[in-house]
């Protein structure tokens, strides 16, 4: 009877250790059973691959084509907040794609492994009577850093002066 007495403590003790270390694997403990959340940090290049395409290209001057740039993460969980910035380049000239009026710039996590989408929609423009870029620079939001690709769509029209192309929010991937 006095064993079983001086093991109840000692149990009770050990479980109350044991249950104020765990953690919900999303953090450190902050004490008192309350999870203490980890900061999680902005995307970067350096652990995003960068996949553009498959295209939907408009065909003709007048129709709209959509070109997909995908985002993986091969880093750690991070995230992005706000929106993405893009810019068409065309011998010397460059031009900002304009955020489509329904993008959020919500902040969004994205997992080790995980994608997100971004949709840029341009309408096509006449040979000679609109922009013809080369190129296409992907930025991040908040970063300085971005990355380049190669712009085989077409002529993008101009709308007063400026691409008649918008850019959309993230979107989850697979």
């Amino acid at each position: 009877m006095r064993a079983t007495a001086l093991l109840s403590p000692v149990a009770a003790l050990t479980a109350a250790l044991l249950l104020t270390s765990c953690g919900d694997g999303d953090g450190d403990s902050g004490g008192e059973g309350t999870p203490k959340k980890t900061a999680v940090g902005a995307c970067a290049f350096g652990d995003l691959e960068m996949k553009v395409g498959p295209a939907n290209a408009a065909p003709a001057p007048g129709d709209s084509g959509n070109v997909p740039v995908t985002l993986t993460n091969k880093g750690a969980k991070c995230t992005l907040e706000g929106l993405p910035s893009v810019t068409l380049t065309a011998d010397g000239t460059s031009a900002e794609v304009a955020p489509d009026p329904a993008a959020t710039g919500e902040k969004r996590t994205l997992a080790e492994g995980g994608s997100m989408t971004v949709i840029i929609t341009y309408v096509r423009g006449e040979e000679g009577g609109g922009l013809a870029p080369k190129s296409a620079e992907f930025g991040l939001p908040g970063a300085d850093a971005t990355q380049d690709f190669p712009w085989s769509y077409g002529v993008v029209a101009l709308k007063d002066g400026k691409p008649d192309a918008t850019v959309s929010g993230f979107q989850q991937g697979d």
